[in-house]
């Protein structure tokens, strides 16, 4: 079942974030989208439920109504295009593939003449964070908001979740310059490490959260990938490591 949602009182991206969360923790919902612009939640889910628990579930600054049929007309071919539970991972996924693609295609053709394997991760790492800092600081409340969900650092430390992107940015330079490279590596693999404890357990409790990789500007849900990702990156680093 799709039903479409008024919800007044978003006023940034944070709220929208904040908002799409709450319901999609909510019991029989499979899948929602929130918009700020039209101020409004599409919401599918099993069995529709009341919307005076919408309403105690939402903070007070926000007012919930139901669009009535012709305000929801125009939104139907919106609503039938909700992916559901069902939806391929693969779509869902599909611009976190491409980006690490491009990632991996970039360190590769750098380094095509000596073949440098070990240089190529160096700038795979690199790149990787230069460019996943690009989309956290997009929307950096947004971001935050959602990273709060599941960093355990994060959850207990507003600060640091303000300050990841630009962490992020700090060991993509260092990494890609080249400087002080144990150190770049130690860092990566706690501030990565503590990411994936939240990940994992996230994944084990299939909490239905957003996932902030990739900021908000590109809706991920928090799936096996991620853990994937992270792994990946502690791999290299401790990897790389052993070796320098």
């Amino acid at each position: 079942m799709k039903k479409v949602y008024s919800i007044q009182g978003m006023t940034c991206n944070g709220c929208r974030s904040k908002v799409e969360q709450t319901i999609a923790k909510l019991e029989a919902v499979s899948n929602v989208e929130v918009s700020l612009e039209r101020e409004e939640a599409v919401v599918v889910a099993n069995n529709m439920f009341d919307i005076e628990i919408l309403r105690k579930e939402l903070p007070p600054k926000y007012t919930v109504g139901v669009k009535m049929p012709a305000q929801a007309k125009d939104k139907a071919e919106l609503a039938d295009k909700l992916p559901e539970r069902s939806f391929s991972k693969w779509r869902q996924l599909k611009p976190l593939f491409l980006i690490l693609g491009y990632i991996s295609l970039a360190s590769v053709l750098l380094h095509r003449n000596e073949w440098n394997i070990q240089e190529m991760m160096l700038d795979f790492m690199g790149l990787f964070f230069i460019v996943f800092s690009f989309f956290k600081l997009l929307d950096i409340k947004g971001f935050v908001v959602s990273f709060k969900m599941y960093d355990p650092l994060a959850g207990q430390l507003k600060q640091y979740a303000w300050v990841y992107p630009f962490i992020e940015v700090g060991l993509g330079a260092m990494l890609l310059l080249r400087w002080q490279m144990s150190i770049a590596f130690s860092l990566t693999i706690i501030v990565l490490g503590i990411t994936t404890v939240g990940v994992t357990r996230s994944l084990l409790t299939k909490s239905k959260i957003q996932c902030a990789c990739l900021g908000t500007a590109l809706k991920l849900p928090m799936t096996e990938a991620t853990f994937i990702e992270n792994a990946l990156m502690i791999a290299m680093a401790c990897i790389m490591l052993v070796v320098s």
